[in-house]
């Protein structure tokens, strides 16, 4: 069941937001929703300029820097269109 909830903004505020959602495809009660269903499962607010990774990603790069650091799942450098053909036909 849908229910409605009332927000004041700004007007200034209101357009802008619809002009993005709509840039990306999507209505500002697409957007709206979403937040608030992230707000429900992660239980915070948060506000900022600058991008945070999601705890799924942080676990991916986590893997990440230990194959690294144990010298796995790396290729060689290539340097010239002839490494990477000898390269990948040893695969």
């Amino acid at each position: 069941m849908k229910t409605v909830i009332n927000v004041k903004t700004d007007k200034e505020v209101k357009e802008n937001a619809q002009k993005v959602a709509g840039d990306l495809g999507l209505s500002l009660s697409a957007v709206i929703n979403a937040y608030l269903k992230q707000f429900v499962r992660n239980k915070e607010v948060y506000f900022g300029l600058v991008p945070r990774m999601s705890p799924e990603l942080e676990k991916l790069l986590g893997k990440i820097e230990d194959d690294i650091k144990n010298k796995r799942n790396l290729s060689p450098a290539i340097s010239s269109e002839k490494d990477l053909k000898n390269y990948l036909s040893s695969l």
